[in-house]
């Protein structure tokens, strides 16, 4: 019994209400006015449906009425683009007037015959309803006066289902606004991975060049040592800083416009930071690195950063070979250091799956794994 009755303490099924009565306040008007027309208001949808506008307001008012509070009501709010769109949002309308024109039929009827009856049982005579005047007066009429209100009661709760699984059906997403919004929602998730790897690179290379640096510095005991090792602390940390507060502007406001992510020509910095922390770093760097294009090179400098971290946080200060090579429309980077004395298997930990993904983003390819007695990182890009 409860359940039967929860939709009167729903405020959903007195909005639906109000869906259905909106459009008949305007058809009311013109039945006053003209009432042996009762048809033009129907005929008068057709070309108002045409109109692209049209499509948006009427799914404002469908989210707002009929499904409030829902995330995602499957109702949209963008103008029609589409002929198809268009005679949607026709049919829409007839069916919204004619389960409008059905409820209040039955919204002023049927509590006019639960009253005549209530009447009948009470010995008087019903007036103005077909039928019900040719009752004989009797009490047991009371037994049938709930029964229009239970009616009434069933057809505004059916009726508001029905009305919103129309404006679903016709007012709902076309295919190519839900390839719009998947395609939206997929570049989402692109941008939500992109800022976990910027931010597990960054971060966690200005901490393992500080973990490093100062465990050096204890260890050395040396006072001048110390000294640059604070001060690669504190310029791997600025950095670091730099990078957090750009990847955390872009979260705060997306259109604002943010600080230049770091490219393969700031890698000068990322080399000496390798260098202060103990690493014998040999570099070398062939070809126009300033000719790459922007995106291939902001990707190229944080795979380098990676594979520099890899080196600093599992094989310490150990020799590093560095090659960067551009050549005809290809970016090359690789990384190779001794390998430490337990030999991770390929492909684990989170950042060397970074380095994959960054490549394959990019339409290119990473290796990572031993080779010939080294540890290698081989990231080739396209940078055509």
């Amino acid at each position: 019994m409860a359940r039967l009755l929860r939709p009167l303490l729903r405020g959903t099924t007195y909005t639906r209400l109000l869906h259905l009565w909106v459009p008949m306040l305007v058809v009311s008007v013109w039945l006053f006015v003209v009432p042996s027309a009762p048809w033009v208001p129907a005929l008068f949808l057709v070309p108002l449906g045409l109109v692209p506008a049209v499509r948006r307001g009427e799914g404002v008012q469908a989210r707002l009425l009929l499904t409030p509070g829902e995330p995602e009501p499957g109702i949209s709010e963008v103008p029609a683009a589409t002929w198809r769109d268009r005679l949607r949002t026709v049919l829409w309308l007839e069916l919204r007037m004619l389960l409008g024109a059905v409820t209040v039929f039955a919204s002023v009827w049927l509590p006019v015959l639960c009253f005549e009856l209530a009447r009948c049982a009470g010995g008087g005579a019903p007036e103005g309803v077909p039928l019900l005047d040719r009752l004989p007066a009797h009490h047991a009429w009371a037994l049938l006066a709930p029964l229009p209100l239970l009616a009434l009661y069933a057809l505004v709760v059916g009726l508001g289902e029905l009305v919103t699984a129309g404006a679903r059906r016709l007012l709902g997403p076309s295919a190519a606004e839900r390839l719009a919004a998947l395609e939206e929602r997929t570049e989402q998730l692109l941008e939500r991975a992109r800022i976990a790897r910027e931010l597990h690179d960054s971060i966690g290379h200005a901490l393992t060049v500080a973990v490093v640096q100062a465990g050096a510095a204890r260890a050395a005991g040396d006072p001048g040592f110390t000294d640059r090792a604070l001060g690669a602390i504190e310029e791997t940390g600025r950095a670091a800083l730099e990078d957090l507060e750009r990847v955390l502007g872009v979260l705060r406001e997306a259109e604002r416009p943010v600080s230049a992510r770091p490219t393969l020509a700031d890698a000068g910095r990322l080399l000496e930071s390798a260098r202060a922390s103990g690493a014998k770093v040999d570099a070398e760097v062939t070809g126009p690195v300033e000719a790459v294009p922007g995106p291939v090179s902001r990707e190229g400098y944080r795979i380098l950063q990676e594979a520099l971290t890899n080196v600093l946080r599992h094989a310490g200060a150990v020799p590093v070979r560095v090659r960067v090579t551009v050549g005809e429309g290809t970016l090359a980077l690789e990384v190779r250091n001794p390998l430490p004395g337990a030999v991770p298997g390929p492909g684990r930990g989170s950042g060397l799956r970074g380095i994959r993904e960054r490549a394959a983003l990019l339409g290119g390819t990473a290796r990572t794994g031993p080779d010939e007695g080294d540890w290698q990182v081989r990231a080739e890009l396209p940078a055509g």
